[in-house]
């Protein structure tokens, strides 16, 4: 064989293509990216029925704050947050995507209306995606802190800060004095290289999601309705 056909066969045999992945291992991995995502989502019919919902969308369902599964269709124990729900899924039903507040009692839960199949009219499943999780309630930051060799105790003041308190509101929720939570903070300073204390909590509501896996979950991590 000379130089040019040898070179012709191995041009050919690496662009055989591998044997194609199994269909399910697939599925499966779609629905585990799902998982990942920092945000409830609950995919619905355009009549309210559910489909499937991930681990965060299930949290929300199985706590019935504002939202609940009943007979299989997501409600309300709310009339009119209920009636809000529907208004937002013929919205989308019409290939318009609808933002939605539902409060009750002092509640609030932000939704957005998805339409994922415009084209097929009426009938197209609708996305229901819920406001995103605090940067407090993942992961972020324990790994952040581990990270940077952070105290449990600058751990802990970094997480009351990510959630919007000053210096005297952290003091007196930790039963400490203002000039020790400065001192965390200054040590949070120099360990993670940034000057400003806003930029640290920038910083961490920037990180991707690391989000826990709830084995006690309908189904555990997401679920069909079917299943």
């Amino acid at each position: 064989m000379d130089a040019a056909t040898q070179s012709l066969a191995t041009f050919t045999v690496s662009r055989v293509p591998a044997a194609a992945p199994d269909a399910r291992a697939i599925a499966r991995c779609a629905w585990r990216v799902l998982e990942e995502i920092d945000y409830g989502l609950i995919l619905l019919s355009a009549t309210g029925e559910l489909q499937h919902a991930n681990q965060l969308g299930w949290s929300e369902l199985t706590r019935a704050r504002l939202l609940k599964l009943e007979h299989g269709q997501v409600v309300s124990d709310s009339v009119g947050v209920t009636q809000e729900l529907r208004r937002g899924l013929q919205a989308a039903a019409l290939g318009r995507r609808h933002m939605l507040m539902l409060r009750d009692d002092g509640d609030v839960l932000p939704v957005t209306c998805i339409p994922l199949m415009p084209a097929e009219g009426s009938g197209t499943p609708v996305l229901l995606m819920l406001a995103r999780q605090s940067a407090t309630r993942n992961l972020n930051v324990g790994f952040f802190s581990r990270t940077h060799g952070l105290t449990a105790a600058e751990e802990s003041v970094l997480r009351h800060l990510c959630e919007g308190l000053q210096v005297k509101e952290i003091a007196r929720l930790k039963g400490i004095t203002p000039s020790t939570v400065r001192t965390h903070l200054r040590s949070l300073r120099e360990k993670t290289g940034l000057r400003h204390i806003r930029l640290l909590a920038q910083r961490v509501a920037m990180l991707p999601p690391m989000l826990p896996t709830n084995p006690t979950l309908p189904g555990g991590p997401g679920r069909l309705a079917t299943q």
